[in-house]
């Protein structure tokens, strides 16, 4: 297992309680070795000396038969001008941590918040105006890529900690960092904190709580949402719009919010569920909200979620690629990227390598035809796209030819169309490997 080890005290008394007990664990036969994990942020004249002090600790520790080790990683770079310090540090730890636990192929990752920390951030998510997420503070435990992240002492009050490390004559390091009254946290701590504590005594534990309770409302909300999301959803992705008329407005809310983070990876602006809820029941088919590198778009009586217009290829732009080999393909000119992928056999989504060896890429010139199904006629793109409901924002992309070498004058035929896929007359054709295209707008 892992320990996020900054060198504070709360950190180092977390690292070594953990060694302590899997010192403990090994007389009844359990190997666990308890690894730190430090982060050189570069922002402290002190910081090489902070990363000697742990690595003589370790040293230390390990002599008199702790079970631990030392792993550290150098952030680089410097925050932009303008950006915050505390948020850029917090972004290149958290990647860092996460990278060097995987590494080492640790699947729990301790940090050291305490009780304190819990009501801080219920407090300053408060003061900023966050919602209930921001509210729930920090959770005991989530999983990010296969790693656990926990807090085991997020019940404990600080001087518990501070007990330990004084019982046991811990050495550690102090931040200076900590006293500058620059950063939020900091002027929280060193004087609204105080003055909190003076006038009411059991201010800690009852922000700590707040945030439990806010947490198990969080979860609640979670749970209804997904219960509404079976019911709303429109595959393949969509989210039906009788939902407006079918659910309270905080419900709607709810579902609305759940389902765009689902779709964009991220918390929806309060801005755009605001329009969502008020203007998608009456707007005209077509409609569009933009967000960020998305487009929310109004579609046979639903939302979907496509990537944003980009400016137009030149129809004159024409490539040639070789499109034979599974993986990612990059297009630099259309935005995107193919992946293919390899099937097990022929099937009405399969291609032979042979055929995609040196593909031409090409904007759509109005003429193709394109054939959805073995037995049933091509078809215009446009109609071919209108009867596979596919909207307008998600018709970008290439469209792939077929190169016919040695035959110089005739029409390339059509092979794949984004969001349609293989044209029927090819399916099977050929030897194998078999391979599986599809196209992904805005990927490297």
């Amino acid at each position: 297992m892992a320990v996020a080890w900054s060198g504070g005290r709360d950190s180092t008394a977390l690292m070594h309680a953990t060694a302590r007990c899997a010192q403990a664990l090994a007389h009844e036969g359990f190997a666990l070795r308890v690894l730190g994990l430090h982060v050189h942020h570069g922002l402290s004249p002190h910081a090489d000396a902070w990363l000697a002090q742990l690595q003589r600790q370790v040293m230390d520790w390990a002599g008199k038969g702790l079970p631990v080790a030392l792993r550290w990683h150098r952030l680089d770079g410097a925050p932009a001008p303008g950006d915050s310090v505390e948020a850029w540090a917090r972004e290149g730890r958290h990647a860092a941590l996460q990278a060097m636990a995987q590494e080492a192929g640790a699947s729990l990752l301790l940090l050291a918040h305490h009780r304190c920390d819990q009501a801080e951030t219920w407090l300053l998510q408060a003061l900023r105006g966050g919602g209930l997420a921001g509210q729930a503070a920090m959770p005991r435990q989530q999983v990010r890529e296969g790693l656990v992240w926990a807090r085991p002492w997020l019940d404990q009050p600080r001087e518990r900690i501070e007990h330990y490390v004084q019982a046991l004559s811990l050495a550690h390091v102090e931040d200076e960092s900590n006293a500058d009254p620059r950063f939020a946290r900091n002027r929280l701590r060193l004087e609204l904190w105080p003055l909190l504590n003076a006038g009411f005594p059991g201010a800690e534990a009852a922000l700590a709580q707040s945030a439990r309770w806010a947490q198990e409302a969080g979860d609640l909300l979670n749970e209804i949402a997904g219960q509404d999301l079976e019911t709303w959803a429109q595959p393949p992705a969509g989210l039906d719009l009788s939902a407006w008329a079918a659910l309270s407005r905080p419900r709607l809310s709810n579902l609305l919010r759940h389902w765009l983070r689902e779709r964009l990876g991220r918390p929806a602006p309060a801005s755009l569920v605001e329009r969502l809820l008020g203007e998608a029941p009456q707007a005209p088919a077509g409609a569009a909200w933009p967000a960020g590198s998305r487009v929310i778009q109004k579609h046979r009586g639903a939302l979907l979620v496509l990537p944003a217009p980009v400016q137009e290829v030149p129809r004159a732009a024409a490539s040639r690629m070789d499109l034979s080999r599974p993986g990612l393909h990059a297009c630099p000119a259309w935005r995107g990227c193919f992946q293919v992928d390899v099937v097990n056999e022929p099937s009405s989504e399969a291609v032979s390598s042979s055929l995609l060896r040196n593909v031409i890429l090409r904007a759509r010139e109005g003429s193709e035809q394109f054939q959805r199904a073995r037995g049933t006629p091509p078809r215009s793109l446009k109609k071919s796209w209108q009867a596979a409901g596919v909207p307008a924002l998600a018709r970008g992309g290439p469209l792939v030819f077929l190169d016919l070498p040695g035959k110089a004058g005739q029409e390339a035929p059509l092979l794949w169309v984004p969001a349609l896929g293989l044209d029927a007359r090819f399916a099977g054709q050929g030897e194998g490997p078999w391979l599986r295209l599809s196209w992904r707008p805005d990927a490297p």
